[in-house]
């Protein structure tokens, strides 16, 4: 008889993976602040997306691209060519004709979907083109609320990153304007909240499985069955998890990304290996021998087929406006010119659609024209240089101005120094914590911060701007959280030590407050002295 079966004779238990104990997620109780304190943030941050979301009452910068696309959609299914004078007729609040011409349009549907879904209601107004990505905006405050409550185990952290996206620049400007970079920052984090969920689904399967399979993982001594009724041969590539329908979820959401803007792909990519690691670290913990190996040939063939698969799916449905329409760009591409080959397995829809996006990506190839807002991501953590979306210089007596001198009425996508500056220490600390101490949590946020941050170092030859970096802010803020509750102590800690910590987070939290106040003018188009404008710019290369 071997050691185990020795055990289950004398009714005790058998020895399991010291890891094993790490697969539950801990229990979080919080009653109704769970819900109550997320929504108690959200709030706040809406209030700061909402507030004069018309003003100002004009087109700015790729709004001219945007919101003109989006109602064109609404009316026609596709984007259409506008005359040059459109802007100024829109501004002014005529009615403009939708031009009949397919316009050659460099991004997917989805994002602009959102932009129509408030033209729909509110009209071609500045409101209605910014509402829907305000809405988008200030639920991605809840999405980072909730999602680091998860990832941290606490409302409190959870609220305190929710807080500090609700107060960066950077995240209120990107609410407040019809660009499609708010919407992809939505749906990126969603598919990381999806596949926390599913890890923590997983792992409590995972858990449950093992109290069913006591052999898993522990050699035997050549009996085929040991006498539990299960070949352990069998048990040792541990459970098969078929249905996993948060990580369904997480795909299909970063298709939605990919047909928001390409740059969602690189999410596909990163989350996709986040989920298989932490499948392989859960097989680790019940003690399947070769964890990494069995979660490769176990695990990614099913990552494949519901993430990517589920992502493609989503990303076609993102054309759905080009595809039931016959008059857009290229639509009818492939109809004169006859497949040859295995080429002509394919339906016409299809060889157009690939076609198209040849087009589309000779384009952003083309993307390398100087422009002098345009930023190397090396300093977009360190708000190097900020993209100045609308910039109106007012004389005194007029545009609001009171004088005596001039006044500035600016609209400047920059980050809150206090919150981006103090994130990239939390990065570093998650990257200490991360590899000396193999923190998940700290992986999970690099993760985030990879998928969202590093693929820009691959475009380095091509015009780019610092506002893609409102996509990397949720998880700069999840890790400010993280090293808000180090500060705060584990639970246990003595009154002293939560006192101190609590004096630092929330001294920290009331410097990002008195920072995002000061600076709340130029995010908003605030028409304020000419002076008070210059002494915002710290940075000369704010200018």
């Amino acid at each position: 008889m071997t050691a185990t079966a020795q055990q289950h004779a004398a009714g005790d238990a058998p020895p399991e993976p010291a890891g094993r104990r790490r697969l539950a997620a801990p229990p979080l109780r919080n009653g109704h602040w769970g819900w109550t304190g997320p929504l108690l943030v959200t709030a706040i941050g809406a209030v700061l997306r909402f507030w004069s979301l018309g003003t100002p009452a004009r087109l700015m910068v790729d709004e001219t691209y945007y919101a003109k696309d989006a109602w064109a959609m609404l009316h026609s299914g596709v984007g259409r060519q506008w005359p040059t004078a459109a802007d100024a007729q829109i501004a002014a609040g005529r009615a403009v004709p939708v031009p009949t011409d397919p316009s050659f349009v460099v991004h997917p549907e989805i994002g602009k979907w959102i932009i129509a879904a408030g033209e729909k209601i509110f009209g071609l107004t500045p409101f209605g083109w910014r509402v829907g990505v305000a809405v988008v905006g200030s639920l991605t405050v809840l999405l980072v609320c909730r999602i680091a409550r998860r990832l941290l185990g606490s409302t409190l952290l959870g609220c305190v990153a929710g807080l500090l996206v609700a107060l960066d620049g950077l995240s209120i400007v990107m609410s407040r304007v019809a660009f499609l970079d708010g919407p992809l920052t939505f749906f990126v984090l969603a598919a990381f909240g999806c596949l926390l969920l599913d890890r923590d689904r997983s792992r409590a399967a995972y858990d449950a499985w093992a109290d069913g399979h006591p052999n898993d993982g522990h050699p035997n001594d050549g009996h085929p069955n040991d006498g539990h009724g299960v070949d352990p041969r069998a048990l040792r590539w541990g459970p098969r998890l078929l249905w996993r329908p948060w990580r369904l979820a997480a795909g299909v959401l970063l298709g939605l990304a990919a047909g928001t803007k390409w740059s969602g792909a690189y999410a596909l990519v990163v989350f996709g290996l986040l989920s298989v690691l932490w499948d392989a670290a859960a097989r680790r913990a019940l003690g399947v021998q070769a964890a990494r190996l069995k979660a490769l040939l176990v695990d990614v063939p099913m990552a494949t087929l519901t993430v990517a698969g589920s992502a493609v799916l989503a990303y076609l449905a993102s054309w759905s406006g080009w595809l039931s329409t016959g008059d857009g760009w290229s639509r009818q591409w492939a109809a004169t010119r006859p497949a040859v080959g295995l080429a002509a397995a394919l339906p016409d829809w299809l060889r157009s659609l690939w076609h198209y996006h040849a087009e589309i990506l000779a384009f952003h190839r083309g993307l390398d024209t100087p422009h002098d807002y345009a930023s190397s991501p090396w300093g977009w953590l360190v708000l190097s240089r900020p993209f100045l979306v609308d910039y109106v210089g007012h004389d005194a007596g007029t545009g609001g101005c009171a004088g005596p001198g001039r006044c500035s009425e600016t609209v400047l996508a920059l980050g809150t120094p206090a919150f981006w500056w103090a994130g990239v220490a939390a990065l570093v600390v998650c990257v200490w914590m991360w590899a000396a101490r193999r923190d998940w949590r700290a992986g999970a946020v690099l993760a985030g911060v990879a998928a969202t941050y590093l693929p820009w170092f691959l475009l380095l030859d091509r015009t780019i701007f610092s506002w893609y970096a409102v996509a990397i802010a949720p998880f700069v803020a999840m890790a400010l959280a993280l090293v808000a509750g180090l500060l705060l102590g584990p639970p246990g800690s003595s009154v002293r030590r939560r006192r101190i910590g609590a004096l630092v987070v929330g001294g920290y939290l009331l410097l990002v407050v008195a920072n995002a106040a000061y600076f709340w003018p130029i995010w908003t188009a605030q028409v304020i002295p000419y002076e008070a404008w210059q002494h915002r710019m710290w940075i000369p290369r704010w200018v």
